[in-house]
């Protein structure tokens, strides 16, 4: 025990001991926790029994055998008895007279913890009184008398009710004030409106859920706090609420394209309780999820048909090729040509189906948006018509974004190149990108040409349809969409009054920022070493190197400022990469491994089934987004 809670155990002691009655508190094992001396006086007890810890049932055993109830005939009945009555922890008020004459009134009280606490007051001259008004009050009537009695009673007990709903009306109270702060807590807005659709209740967590909310909206009602669209999207299900149904659904807010989920009870009363969560993560996830068991579905519907088909094309050319070795006529030669031309067609559709169903997993790294928007200008303008122009609108923030700027590059390339297909020999494309709150980036393709077709608006989406006759494939949209849709984003296809627009959406995921700190470098050639060096240096670490992995193990004991571990497989010694990811596993360090290895080599299997591994030679670029993320992790 402190010396501070000491100090404040013994003045609390030494206010309890100017009380004029006694006081006892027992925990619910029924051991003393604290008695004042005015106890140990009143019933005259030893000391080992006012000491914390002692047990009630001692405490009554001494009390029986000192006389303190008279005469007892079963001592151990009395006692258990006794221990039961105290075990209910319920509130109690009685008046007993001593052994030695005097009167005495118990008062006890449960603790919300368990245990209770008593007070013992001796009442012996109060009933001197009463008797001393009875004798010498000959004109009272012994029913005036019996009543004042009474009323004396019925008063202390009263006051003994009184102190029980207080310290009810005190654990209500620490309740309310607990069950407030936890649901304040939660990342999520519960409130309750009455009948009239006005807030009675709120967490003060609106703004949370619904970003430029008010959060005290308590009185208001709903239409106000929530804005008008807002409330038109959860109206109809609130009046559902109202009949007695308990709706649970998702919109959209218009703001930051949110995905709100809300669920709604009746309260019996008239009134509705509400939960509103922001599910988006969630909601993006689980896009992701769906395009892929999609893709997995899709895989298994064509893996089959394809190989079955791909070995039917192979026949079909080696045989074409046999004919166009032999001494046919000019026409039939045409006739052979093309029908190789037709079936290496019909090989680079399997392949596109190949790429569409395969597994190709999202692989998120800290990417500049604006290099990587620069780059699709330059890869782009060269394949555009000289009448065509390219306009990039970059309104993107700054700082690195987690994506897979694979997939979010070609996705942007494949809606370039179509609208160029629609723009023909003149017209203009622009490329425009901007975030929606903190919640996606969005990138809005449009061109100048004729538009989407009512029939393109609804299928255009859809696998192996064309609007380009036999020089489409009709994969080109659908791609994009499965890149997205396993990105967790969306995609959208619209009409302007300068032509068509396809809108691009994916999750806004904020690179962290190199925290920097000490990195310990393990590579046993100087050269190398040397050259890693400059690049950590330059991603704002200190650096330490080493050459072997007892080194390394050496400098990881002696600093424990150490933040980050980048180390070759192949080291000085027996000793490899692999065995110093045993030595620090278990201690939260980041760990990479780097290696010039082919991917065949055991040691390079093994090294990618554990840790983050940098295939040499690597930029700067690369080390960074994988520092990143293992800062992240």
């Amino acid at each position: 025990m402190s010396e501070t809670d000491q100090q404040i155990r013994a003045m609390t002691n030494a206010g309890l001991n100017l009380i004029a009655q006694a006081l006892t508190i027992y925990d619910r094992e029924l051991r003393l926790a604290v008695s004042n001396s005015r106890f140990q006086e009143m019933f005259d007890l030893p000391d080992w029994l006012v000491t914390p810890g002692a047990r009630f049932d001692d405490t009554i055993r001494y009390l029986v055998e000192t006389g303190e109830y008279g005469d007892v005939t079963d001592i151990e009945a009395f006692i258990a008895q006794k221990v039961e009555q105290a075990r209910a922890f319920e509130p109690h008020y009685m008046e007993r007279p001593r052994a030695n004459g005097r009167m005495i009134s118990v008062e006890g009280s449960p603790l919300p913890q368990g245990g209770w606490v008593t007070v013992y007051t001796d009442i012996s001259r109060a009933k001197r009184s009463e008797a001393l008004l009875r004798t010498r009050s000959e004109a009272l009537s012994d029913q005036l008398l019996t009543h004042a009695e009474e009323l004396s009673a019925t008063n202390r007990e009263l006051a003994a009710t009184i102190t029980a709903l207080e310290e009810t009306k005190r654990q209500l109270t620490a309740m309310e004030a607990r069950t407030r702060l936890t649901t304040e807590m939660m990342p999520a807005h519960i409130a309750h409106v009455d009948s009239n659709g006005c807030y009675t209740y709120s967490n003060r967590r609106l703004s949370t859920v619904l970003p430029g909310s008010p959060s005290d909206i308590v009185g208001m009602p709903m239409p106000e706090a929530l804005g008008a669209s807002s409330f038109a999207k959860v109206a109809p299900h609130l009046t559902a609420a109202y009949g007695g149904r308990s709706p649970v659904f998702e919109f959209t807010e218009d703001r930051d394209s949110r995905r709100i989920r809300v669920a709604m009870t009746p309260d019996g009363e008239g009134g509705v309780y509400l939960m509103s969560m922001d599910v988006t993560q969630e909601t993006q996830a689980r896009s992701a999820l769906q395009q892929t068991r999609r893709r997995a579905l899709a895989a298994q519907m064509t893996s089959g048909l394809a190989h079955d088909f791909s070995n039917l094309l192979t026949i079909i050319l080696g045989m074409q090729g046999k004919l166009a070795k032999t001494d046919l006529p000019p026409e039939a030669q045409e006739l052979v040509a093309a029908t190789q031309a037709t079936a290496r067609r019909g090989g680079r559709l399997l392949s596109r189906i190949a790429d569409m169903t395969g597994k190709r997993r999202l692989r998120l790294q800290a990417t500049d948006l604006h290099a990587l928007l620069e780059d699709l200008t330059i890869l782009a303008t060269p394949s555009l018509p000289r009448g065509v122009g390219l306009s990039l609108l970059d309104h993107t923030p700054d700082g690195p974004v987690m994506m897979d700027p694979g997939m979010f590059q070609d996705a942007l390339l494949n809606l370039v190149l179509n609208a160029r297909d629609a723009c023909g020999a003149s017209g203009q494309i622009t490329v425009s990108a901007h975030a929606v709150g903190q919640i996606w980036i969005e990138v809005v393709v449009s061109d100048t040409g004729p538009g989407f077709s009512p029939e393109a608006l609804e299928r255009a989406l859809n696998p192996f349809f064309t609007t380009k006759g036999g020089e489409g494939s009709g994969l080109g949209l659908p791609m994009v969409y499965d890149m997205v849709k396993l990105g967790g984003g969306d995609l959208r296809l619209a009409n302007t009054p300068s032509g068509a627009s396809v809108t691009m959406r994916l999750p806004y995921r904020a690179a962290p920022t190199v925290a920097g700190g000490l990195a310990l470098l393990v590579e046993d050639s100087d050269d190398l070493r040397e050259a890693v060096r400059d690049m950590l240096v330059t991603l704002g670490h200190t650096v330490i190197e080493a050459a072997s992995v007892d080194e390394a193990c050496a400098l990881l004991a002696d600093l424990e400022d150490i933040r980050l571990v980048l180390s070759d497989i192949r080291l000085q010694g027996s000793a490899t990469g692999l065995d110093l990811l045993d030595r620090t596993e278990g201690s939260g360090l980041p760990c990479i491994l780097m290696t010039s290895l082919p991917p065949s080599d055991p040691l390079h299997r093994a090294a990618l089934a554990r840790a983050p591994v940098l295939r040499k030679p690597f930029t700067p670029r690369q080390l960074a987004a994988l520092t990143r993320l293992e800062s992240i992790a």
